[in-house]
């Protein structure tokens, strides 16, 4: 087997790094990618098997460690008990997602790759990931802390999906129109709020509430 050149691995992520953010997944070019790298289409071919695993090769630590990340808050503050989980949740949960814009924004490239240039991939199906999370850990809220499934309004899990995806594609706007980080914090805050208030209001839980 021949022996790899140094440096050749790193120069090629950083390539397609920049073919993938200018074109998308489907429209990048390997032989550009390659040319920009000085290095061979089959030098790609050899490292990542494929497009797809060269693209995974640069989101697919990032996506999985922001999901594994997701699931930490959602499991330590479902271990709470359940009077803790009703007064706190509010106020957790904006606390964890403001946590999450730090790593967003230090891995900000790698974020705007998963939510528009990852079309034709595995990947494009990363914002429904964080929903399906959301919703479980949200139902299991409920029954923890004995709040009404059915009040008036009925808060039922179309619904709910509909309410969770607007949320995540909302927090990620910040991302899509390169805001700044002291910004998205602020607004990112601000949609916290609004989309816990109207929560309680569906589910009729008055005594959550973000301090």
């Amino acid at each position: 087997m021949a022996k790899q050149i140094e440096g050749v691995y790193e120069r090629i992520l950083e390539c397609a790094k920049k073919e993938f953010l200018e074109k998308g997944y489907t429209d990048a070019s390997l032989r550009t990618i390659a040319a920009e790298a000085e290095t061979s289409t089959n030098s790609i071919y050899v490292r990542f098997k494929d497009k797809e695993g060269l693209f995974a090769a640069i989101v697919e630590p990032v996506s999985e460690e922001f999901m594994s990340r997701c699931l930490d808050v959602q499991e330590t503050f479902h271990s709470f008990d359940s009077d803790v989980q009703r007064r706190e949740v509010g106020k957790y949960s904006s606390d964890a997602m403001l946590g999450m814009v730090d790593y967003i924004y230090d891995h900000f490239d790698e974020f705007r790759l998963l939510l528009d240039a990852s079309h034709g991939t595995k990947f494009c199906n990363f914002v429904n990931g964080l929903v399906s999370m959301e919703e479980e850990y949200t139902w299991k809220w409920l029954e923890a802390t004995g709040s009404r499934l059915e009040p008036v309004g009925g808060l039922t899990a179309d619904f709910y999906h509909m309410m969770v995806t607007a949320y995540f594609e909302g927090i990620f706007e910040v991302v899509r129109h390169g805001m700044d980080r002291e910004d998205a914090k602020k607004y990112v805050a601000m949609m916290g709020k609004y989309h816990h208030g109207g929560f309680l209001a569906i589910v009729g839980e008055e005594t959550a509430e973000i301090k």
